[in-house]
């Protein structure tokens, strides 16, 4: 374990439970003077500590996790680095605060994030007053999608109350393992008296995968869903009718600040419920260690698709049974990001794109193909990724198709536990430099950059020309 000097954090926990030095040092077991040198970070934390911690308060040991303290340093690279504060702060001094102050650094990311907000907003009101009075578009829009993916981001993308609940439920009702939509849609009709329908071929033009009509008790699904599929669509019907309470919390819990971003933190909600019934955290944990993994396995026996599989696997952080910590994402053709989820410490931009170099781009090269890539970020931090396209389908001839390329990585320290790793250097000189995005990336010699980055100023020399296209200071 590295040496973690954690001395506020500790001194912030004896506060928070009034405690004095003498009665926290009693109760971990530990002499006075020790406690002392751990506060004011003579000495570091140790497992024992750390263990002691957990026993006396049931502390949660992320708390004190380099995971989340290199997720907070990230956040603070990005803040801090914008060009309206006039300041180039050095990496060792972010580390310092998000190490020894982590609630002042997440007040600096949150302060960040609103004015950021402000200025998209206000740039927006200035666009809308010079346009046609009659236009429909909205003064002050709100980022609900935004919203809603950072809160599952600060629940490292693991809901417990809904993860327990679903799997209950499915030891509870024994359902069979890859073959759930039967047993689901029996569940459905016994336990709530909702009727299964199938849509007709010529209702596809509609849409609609899944269709509740309060008013009949009827849930409509569309023909073309696979088994996995239509579990899942019942699964997410479930969630919205039995658990309604529970989602209501958790969306009442989360400070949403719009209508719209809590119907879709309701939804994000019940999927995730959805697929935590339909592949049971217990049964799906020892079937991913036991295959190493292996994403294609796994749905062959879950009876669910490669990036429904990738989403579950991003979420098995349950304190007592954690899988491999993986970072989900999933992106178009042009780039944009469309799904992100973070289970430990990989930090996903909001400015200027993701990094060109990621192999989850090259991956439309290769359609169905699954890409693996060794990638080292500035932080030197090394990481196992795999890249795949997806392909959805209306069913008939001449609809339209979404492709998109989905990505799942993990640091390389897990990649030995994964079937993806086999036949791949790990050592980090092998590693493709890669970096969160143009704009907050600090590699100065990337040739494929496509902004420069922010806080640094351009160096403008008419008498030569370099192969990276931006030359800082």
């Amino acid at each position: 374990m590295k040496k973690a000097f954690m001395g506020l954090r500790l001194k912030r926990l004896r506060e928070e439970q009034r405690l004095t030095q003498a009665a926290l040092a009693q109760r971990l077991g530990i002499s006075l003077s020790y406690l002392n040198q751990l506060e004011n970070n003579q000495r570091p934390l140790t497992v024992q500590v750390l263990l002691a911690l957990n026993s006396a308060f049931g502390l949660d040991l992320q708390v004190f996790s380099e995971g989340d303290e290199a997720r907070l340093i990230a956040d603070l690279r990005e803040a801090l680095s914008d060009a309206a504060f006039g300041e180039t702060i050095a990496a060792v001094e972010l580390r310092e605060l998000a190490m020894n102050m982590p609630a002042v650094g997440r007040a600096l990311v949150t302060i960040h994030r609103k004015y950021r907000q402000s200025i998209e907003q206000a740039g927006l009101l200035a666009a809308r007053l010079g346009e046609d009075r009659q236009s429909d578009v909205p003064v002050l829009p709100s980022t609900p999608f935004e919203e809603v993916r950072d809160f599952f981001y600060l629940r490292h993308n693991y809901i417990a109350e809904l993860d327990e609940a679903a799997e209950a439920i499915a030891q509870a009702m024994d359902f069979p393992i890859g073959q759930m939509d039967t047993a689901l849609a029996a569940y459905l009709a016994d336990r709530h008296g909702i009727k299964l329908v199938f849509e007709t071929i010529d209702d596809l033009p509609s849409g609609n995968e899944r269709k509740f009509d309060s008013r009949t008790s009827t849930l409509h699904l569309a023909p073309g869903l696979q088994p996995g599929q239509r579990a899942f669509q019942i699964g997410t019907q479930i969630a919205m009718l039995a658990f309604d309470r529970e989602l209501t919390a958790l969306v009442d819990g989360a400070g949403f600040t719009s209508q719209e971003a809590r119907g879709l933190a309701r939804i994000g909600l019940a999927n995730y419920f959805a697929g935590a019934l339909i592949m049971p955290y217990g049964r799906f944990l020892a079937a991913a260690e036991q295959r190493r993994y292996d994403i294609e396995l796994l749905g062959y026996q879950f009876a669910v698709g490669f990036e429904t599989v990738c989403h579950r696997l991003s979420t098995l952080q349950r304190n007592g049974a954690r899988g491999v910590p993986f970072f989900f994402i999933r992106v178009d053709r042009a780039g944009n990001i469309s799904k992100r989820q973070s289970a430990t410490d990989f930090h996903f931009s909001r400015v200027g794109g993701t990094c060109p170099l990621w192999n989850v781009y090259e991956a439309f090269a290769s359609p169905g193909r699954i890409l693996t890539q060794l990638a080292r970020m500035p932080d030197e931090r090394t990481y196992l990724w795999i890249a795949r396209t997806v392909s959805h389908a209306r069913g008939k001839y001449g609809a339209p198709t979404k492709t998109f390329a989905v990505a799942l990585g993990c640091d390389v320290r897990h990649a030995e536990r994964v079937v993806y790793s086999e036949g791949i250097n790990l050592k980090a000189a092998n590693a493709t430099p890669i970096g969160m995005g143009c704009k907050v990336c600090e590699r100065a010699d990337c040739a494929q950059r496509a902004f420069p980055p922010i806080g640094r100023a351009l160096q403008i020399d008419e008498t030569r020309s370099r192969f990276a296209p931006y030359a800082t200071s």
